[in-house]
């Protein structure tokens, strides 16, 4: 039997891997709705942003990272993954960041719950870092939205979105000098 040579199909890797993704979400969306869905992808987002977390402490050579060099870890980690994330403003209370693409592109379309990767990522690395985030998703492509808006909130406060803690053992860096407090 012969190899079909020339079928034009879009299937590679990356295609492969965000449909396995959506087909994950979408069954477990199907079986234990959005909220229950959404908990589970976050474990999954918490321990690929403290790996991720991880790579950039080693690559920097340092033991935590200011919030200036959360925000370009942040937007870096989408680019490498595809996603357009860009920076719209921070300051010493929340870093809030844009987004044009999608790293899961059109599959995301319609599943929320996938966004929790980038919620638990984003609120991983931030308060592994900083002490402290919560994430607020106040716009999303999934939820059919031109692009997303994240605020990564880095103070406690009455805001909406999910909450993040540093991990005890963990120096935190102060939020506004990156310094480890005395």
């Amino acid at each position: 039997m012969g190899h079909p040579v020339d079928v034009k199909i879009d299937l590679d890797r990356d295609v492969f891997l965000r449909t396995l993704v959506r087909e994950l979400a979408t069954s477990l969306e199907s079986v234990i709705g959005l909220q229950e869905a959404s908990g589970y992808i976050s474990l999954v987002g918490q321990a690929v942003g403290t790996q991720i977390d991880e790579m950039y402490l080693e690559a920097l050579g340092t033991d935590h990272l200011s919030r200036q060099q959360v925000a370009e870890a942040l937007v870096d980690l989408k680019r490498r993954i595809k996603g357009d994330f860009y920076v719209i403003e921070q300051d010493d209370t929340k870093i809030v960041l844009g987004n044009r693409a999608c790293p899961f592109a059109e599959k995301v379309l319609g599943r929320e719950s996938m966004c929790m990767m980038t919620s638990n990522v984003f609120g991983t690395i931030a308060a592994r870092n900083l002490g402290y985030a919560s994430v607020e998703l106040q716009e999303t492509i999934a939820r059919g939205d031109a692009g997303c808006r994240v605020v990564v909130h880095l103070v406690p406060g009455p805001v909406g979105g999910r909450e993040y803690f540093a991990d005890a053992e963990l120096p935190l860096a102060g939020p506004d000098t990156g310094t480890v407090p005395a």
